[in-house]
């Protein structure tokens, strides 16, 4: 998938600040603070996931959703993230 497909929904981008500030979540919590429904939600992270920039850890029907600290991809949209909301504070 192209860079502009996986970056070009709001909603996905929403997810990554998301999981950006907080380290990981739940696909109900991310549901909630995105403010979409669960299955919605869960599309837009497996798209994340197959790219490699998100993972997940499941306990028992629980999904917890955290950035791939191994993924070149993740490390380079964490660090546009965080140059980002830096430009902004100055």
């Amino acid at each position: 998938m192209q860079m502009e497909e996986v970056l070009g929904s709001k909603a996905r981008l929403k997810i990554l600040k998301i999981l950006f500030h907080v380290g990981e979540l739940n696909v109900s919590e991310i549901a909630r603070r995105l403010g979409a429904n669960h299955k919605t939600t869960l599309a837009h992270l497996k798209i994340l996931e197959n790219e490699g920039i998100l993972q997940h850890k499941t306990f028992g029907r629980i999904r917890i959703y955290r950035f791939n600290e191994g993924s070149q991809k993740a490390r380079t949209v964490k660090n546009f993230i965080d140059a980002w909301e830096n430009a902004e504070k100055q």
